[in-house]
Order: structure tokens, then C-alpha cells, then sequence
């Protein structure tokens, strides 16, 4: 793949800019391990100042949010070349790329799932860009059915979610161009393979929900004015489209009015296509819920839930009896049993009770998986249809275990175990006994046995006992001199699970502890501990992570001159956050597509749906002064050393949008003081990070790991 820098000099590139908009500065070093004339695109100051609650707040880069600028895209080529050169220069990068490349060539494949007469899994031999779907009927050999990798010629183009109708012979396929988050619906036949309708554009945020053979229903947004990557899209509309049919004639079914109006809406139709389900929310948390009755002409919309106080989904259906998952009035959730014709929440019957750990359940061979999670790590039980608990699924070992789905008439399942030094394995559950055999282990090259794993609590600031798990190869000395990847989310109910991943692998191989903390805002204990790191609470999640670096120093796993903080997305605001509060205490922070501009993360595209953790500045004046308080790009200071920074993003993101990490660096590189390079690498012709393709994965994280070994003054092994 080539790299994206320029071919131009750093001179020449700023020549091609509005002389007003990109100047150059020069940091001098005199660190061996940084260099030592490098040489940053200092960014234009505006003037925009907005005044909140009588408060003004200066916004100096503000013209760096308009992302179809001549100015803008001068910035990020200037930007670029920059970070490049210096990645170019770390004399063991390329040596990483290969050991990275090594680990991730291996065939990868997926539990099977069955649609119709054929297995279906994906596929990848090992460096192809995109996994591809397979098939397989009975005995018969396996066959291609669908290559993203023809898809487009640099592999960006991504397959990104399948609907199968109820027989398996149609199937709906969404792809993604450059990793956004706007879909294309292609419908085709699955034994000819040929479109049978015309393709359905703009799907966001939704699933496709198959009606008989007939049709399906979607969501979308009306087609952004400007700039689709960052324009506001706050109403979600459901839509039926009817097989043969062009787009423009799909009947408009939910959210076309202001009563209707929802940031968020969704469908589900039961299985026997005799309900159609309406769940409908305004955040990322909490949703009303509606039914309607698909075997009377024109029924009217029934409301099961009016209100935002829980998260409630359809589980399962037999004729006029429902089952919903949710967290009304149980913060571990449960799951309760309802007739259709009168399904408001005081006709619930408890079917699995709440307990005191988090649930998630599924259904397959005729049974419901009670999924657990018990200090983040995974219990399943198995149930029948009166809910009766029949066995605890026996487990390969500590770690997380996912699937168990399937039709009613499947006697066999199939679920992966893993944890962060056990590669994916697949095994096949016989629903009669309840025994595991192993169906498909990975070959992903890797020496697992020589590596530990372990979980530990740590108290934070306020007392709290927070879980951490560590994983790094045996016989670890601890003597303050290990580098360690601290990775840390927290919020939006989000549970970080032991997992296995290659490109971590790579990480232990050089002598690395990788240490992920479950913090409060995140949903590893339910409800009452994503709340406690939300709002006016979201201190409590920085706290956390912050006790889990002193965690780590105190006990000597690494010391601050090792320590490297890193995560994705609301994990990027953690980690700007953390690193601007604490910055002697870490020595390399690896802020990734971050939400880092606390003041108006709600004013690009579905934004605002994230009020209900982060609050807003025009909510009031507390919740303003709060997030300005933490806000990473109202908060870098001057003449500070902060550590070594690779601020990462992609150009197309188009839910955290790219102006949040391109505002950071900005100020980064404007104040920070002291010979620590602070960079942004902004990958082109991708989003927030679904459907990377391999190759850019291989380059992504030889930056990343050559970047942090650099910058501790280490080599890679």
C-alpha cells in the first residue's frame, strides 16, 4: 500500500496554501530518541468566539470544521507529510510492519450460521483486505458467495451487515465506501446471485427487516445539505420498500412528522411476519417502544413504552406471546414475557428474573442463552421455553464467550471463547446435552502458552473497586521498566470483554503489558455503572483510569517513562482528558478518533444523540461549566510538557467527525512544550474505523507501536 504523504517537499506543500492558514514553527530537541529540528504546520488563529451563559469561550480553530475547504485539506497534507516523515524515520517501524504482517497472514475464519438449505461463514486467507462470505450445503464443498474484495481496488469498500429472509433465498447486503457510516442496500437472489431490486441509498444507524419475500422496512435520514460527513442528521425515518420497486416510490412508514421526530429508530418484524416492532430513541440510551399488527390492512401503531427509562428490545416471539430484553426498573436487565394485544409494561411477566450480574440474552434450538458477564468475563446459562434453567454451559475457561445463535430447528450451535492471550476458538454446542467440541481452532501463529493473564482490582479515587485485566509473557519482571499499553472506553454502556487480537499480540511480543481497565461509565456491572460515568459523573471515569496508571506504576508492572494510554472514539476524549490532567504520569498517549471538543460534539451529524452521557454547553450553566472544565481542547495550557502524542483519525469519519482531532492537535503543537513530539496521523479515504482493511491495519499499527517504543527510547525485539 503506498503511504499517504506528500510527494512534495514541507515548503512546497505550504506554497500550495493560503500563506494565512499554515505557517511553520520549529521545535528544537535535544532527546536522542526525538528529532531533533522537527518542524510542525502552525495553524492560523481565527477569531470565533461564542459566549455561553455569559461566559466567552474562544474558538480559534473553528475554520478546521469545515472539512470540504481548499484550507482544510492544505492542513491535513501538511500535516501528514509531517507525521509520515517522522514514522518513516523510527529504524525499526518497518520491522514491525512485517512481524505484524506475519501475525495477521493466517486463515481466519468464523462460526458458521445457517440461512435456508446452506452454512454460511466468512473467510479471510490471511492478508486480504476484507474477509469474504462463504457457503456450504450438507457435505458439499465450501463456495464463494460474496468478495468485498472486488468491491473497489484499494479494499475500502466493505461488506458491512447481512439480512437474510426467512427461507434464505433473498438476501439484502449492506456496504460501506471508505469506512462511513452511510450504507447501500443491495438485494440479490441467493442461488442466482442477481439484483432483484433496485439499490436503496443512505441507510444510517439501522437495520434491514425482511416482510415475507415481499419486501423489507429501513431507516434513513434525508440527504445531508453540504457536507454529508459532518452535517447534523437528527430524524430518522422508516421506510418499506417493496421488491421491484424504485426507491423513490418507498412508503413512508414511521418519523415523517414532528411528533414522530427520533434521532434513532430501528424495526424488527417477529419471525412469523404477523408484528412489526418500533423501537425509537433521541440518545444512545433509553427508547420508546411501538407494534403494529401486519395482518390487518392499515392497523394502527400500538405504544408499549412512551417513555426514555430503559433500553427494552424484542428477544423473541411464538404467535401473540413477546419476549423483551430490558433494564426497566433492572439495572442487570431481564426478560419478560407479554401478549401482543395488550403489551404495556403492567401486563409484563418476569420470564428470566434480574440477578446480580449483567444480562444478555439469545435465542437458538428452540432454547434462550442467558449470557453473564461476572466481573466482565462470561457465564452462560441454557433455558427452555417456560424459562426454566436446564444447565451453566461448561466453558473452555476464563474469558468471553459469544454466539449460541441460531434457528429453532439447529441442534447443534456454535460459539467462540477467547481472552486476551487465547486466539479465537470455535466450538459446536450440542443443545440436548449441553457438551463443547472444538470445531475450529485459530492458527494464527502466536506462542499463547508463553503468556499470562490475569485479573486485578484496584481502588479508585473515591474508593471504588474498579477491574483491570493485565495481560504480558510469563516470568515478567516487574521492575518499574516494562513498556504497557493502558487501554481504557467508559461510557455509553459499553463492556470491554477479554478478547484476543493479533495486532495486541504484537504489543506482547516486545516485552509489552497490555492492561485494560473496565471503568465506570461502561456497562460491565449494568446500569447503575454506566450512570456513575455520565454527565456530571464523567470525572469519575478519568479517575478511574487515572488510578489504574498509579496502579500500574506502584506495583512495578511499568513506571511513567513506559506507560502509554491509548482508546477509541469516547476512549479518545478519555485519554485527552487524562492526559491533560496527569501529564507527568505518562510518557506516550495515544488519543484515536476521539470526541475532544466537549463544547460542540453535538452539532455534527448524529452528535447530539450522545446528550444522555456527555450532557451539553447549552444544557445549563452547571453542565456547561463541567464539560468546559474537561473538554481536551479547552484545556491544553501553554508551556506544559506533555507527553508524546499521536493523535490518530480518518478523513471520512463521519461520526466522530475528523475537526474534533484536527482542533486537539492544533493546540497541541501550539503550547506543548518540551522535546515530546505531539503528531496527528490522519488516514485518507477512511472513517472511524469499521471495515479498515488489512493492509491499512498493518501500517496503522506500526505507527502506532514504532511511535510509542520510539518515544520511550526503546527498539522493537
Amino acid at each position: 500500500m503506498k503511504r499517504p504523504i506528500l510527494a512534495l517537499s514541507l515548503l512546497l506543500a505550504f506554497a500550495g496554501c493560503n500563506s494565512s492558514q499554515v505557517e511553520q514553527t520549529t521545535k528544537p530537541s535535544s532527546d536522542p530518541m526525538t528529532k531533533s529540528n522537527l518542524v510542525y504546520p502552525s495553524t492560523h488563529k481565527g477569531e470565533t468566539v461564542d459566549t455561553y451563559f455569559g461566559t466567552q469561550v474562544t474558538d480559534p480553530y473553528r475554520w478546521l470544521e469545515d472539512d470540504m475547504s481548499d484550507e482544510t485539506a492544505q492542513w491535513v497534507k501538511a500535516q501528514n507529510k509531517v507525521t509520515f516523515d517522522y514514522l518513516a524515520d523510527i529504524p525499526f517501524r518497518d520491522k514491525l510492519a512485517n512481524r505484524l504482517a506475519e501475525l495477521l497472514d493466517y486463515e481466519r475464519v468464523t462460526a458458521p450460521f445457517v440461512e435456508g438449505d446452506y452454512s454460511y461463514f466468512y473467510k479471510n486467507d490471511g492478508l486480504q483486505n476484507q474477509s469474504v462470505l462463504y457457503r456450504q450445503k450438507q457435505d458439499a464443498e465450501p463456495e464463494q458467495f460474496l468478495n468485498p474484495n472486488t468491491f473497489s481496488e484499494d479494499g475500502t469498500t466493505s461488506l458491512s451487515k447481512t439480512y437474510f429472509s426467512s427461507d434464505g433465498s433473498l438476501l439484502t447486503y449492506l456496504i460501506s465506501e471508505g469506512g462511513s457510516d452511510w450504507r447501500t442496500a443491495i438485494t440479490i437472489n441467493t442461488e442466482t446471485l442477481k439484483e432483484v431490486t433496485s439499490q436503496i441509498k443512505n441507510i444510517k444507524f439501522a437495520d434491514v427487516s425482511w416482510y415475507r419475500n415481499e419486501g423489507f422496512f429501513y431507516a434513513s435520514y434525508d440527504k445531508p445539505e453540504g457536507s454529508e460527513l459532518s452535517a447534523k442528521t437528527d430524524q430518522h425515518k422508516i421506510y418499506y420498500h417493496e421488491l421491484g420497486t424504485e426507491q423513490s416510490n418507498d412508503k413512508l412508514v414511521f418519523g415523517g412528522t414532528e411528533q414522530q421526530k427520533y434521532r434513532y429508530v430501528n424495526t424488527k418484524v417477529t419471525k412469523d411476519n404477523q408484528y412489526l416492532i418500533i423501537d425509537a430513541a433521541k440518545s444512545t440510551s433509553g427508547n420508546k417502544l411501538f407494534i403494529q399488527d401486519l395482518t390487518k390492512a392499515n392497523s394502527e401503531l400500538v405504544t408499549i413504552l412512551d417513555h426514555f427509562d430503559s433500553d427494552t428490545s424484542l428477544l423473541d416471539s411464538d404467535g401473540s406471546d413477546l419476549l423483551f430484553e430490558t433494564n426497566l426498573n433492572a439495572p442487570n436487565k431481564k426478560v419478560v414475557k407479554v401478549d401482543a394485544n395488550n403489551p404495556s409494561p403492567e401486563n409484563w411477566q418476569d420470564f428470566i428474573p434480574e440477578t446480580d450480574n449483567v444480562l444478555n440474552a439469545v435465542t437458538g434450538g428452540g432454547y434462550i442463552f442467558a449470557q453473564y458477564m461476572v466481573d466482565a468475563v462470561s457465564k452462560v446459562q441454557q433455558l427452555d421455553k417456560t424459562g426454566k434453567v436446564i444447565r451453566t454451559i461448561t466453558l473452555p475457561g476464563v474469558g468471553t464467550a459469544s454466539g449460541f445463535k441460531g434457528n429453532k430447528k439447529q441442534q447443534s450451535l456454535y460459539y467462540t471463547f477467547t481472552n486476551y492471550n487465547t486466539p479465537k476458538t470455535i466450538y459446536s454446542l450440542s443443545t440436548q446435552d449441553g457438551v463443547s467440541t472444538e470445531y475450529r481452532k485459530s492458527e494464527v501463529k502466536f506462542s499463547a502458552e508463553d503468556y499470562d493473564s490475569k485479573q486485578v482490582f484496584y481502588t479508585s479515587k473515591d474508593g471504588t473497586k474498579i477491574p483491570m485485566m493485565l495481560t504480558f509473557k510469563k516470568g515478567l519482571e516487574l521492575n518499574g521498566k516494562n513498556p504497557t499499553i493502558l487501554y481504557g472506553y467508559g461510557g455509553f454502556n459499553i463492556s470491554l470483554k477479554p478478547s484476543f487480537s493479533a495486532t495486541t499480540a504484537a504489543w506482547l511480543e516486545q516485552g509489552g503489558v497490555y492492561a485494560v481497565a473496565n471503568l465506570r461509565g461502561g456497562g460491565e456491572y449494568g446500569k447503575k455503572w454506566h450512570k456513575a460515568g455520565i454527565t456530571l459523573n464523567k470525572q469519575n471515569v478519568f479517575d478511574d483510569f487515572i488510578a489504574a496508571a498509579e496502579y500500574l506504576t506502584q506495583e512495578k508492572y511499568t513506571s511513567s517513562d513506559y506507560l502509554a494510554i491509548r482508546g477509541g472514539s469516547n476512549g479518545g476524549l478519555l485519554v485527552g482528558a487524562v492526559m491533560l490532567q496527569r501529564p507527568e504520569l505518562f510518557k506516550v498517549a495515544l488519543p484515536a478518533v476521539g470526541v475532544l471538543d466537549m463544547l460542540r460534539y453535538h452539532t455534527f451529524t448524529a452528535g447530539a444523540g450522545w446528550a444522555y452521557d456527555y450532557g451539553t454547553a447549552e444544557q445549563n450553566k452547571e453542565m456547561f461549566e463541567y464539560l468546559l472544565g474537561y473538554s481536551p481542547v479547552h484545556n491544553v495550557k501553554p508551556n506544559i510538557d506533555y507527553p508524546a502524542t499521536l493523535v490518530t483519525t480518518g478523513d471520512h469519519d463521519d461520526r466522530v467527525v475528523p475537526a474534533h482531532s484536527f482542533k486537539f492537535a492544533a493546540h497541541l503543537q501550539d503550547k506543548h512544550t518540551g522535546s515530546n513530539p505531539t503528531l496527528i496521523r490522519i488516514e485518507t479515504n477512511a472513517g472511524h474505523g469499521a471495515g479498515t482493511p488489512i493492509s491499512k491495519t498493518i501500517e496503522q499499527y506500526a505507527d502506532i507501536y514504532g511511535f510509542t517504543l520510539y518515544s520511550m527510547g526503546l527498539e522493537a525485539k
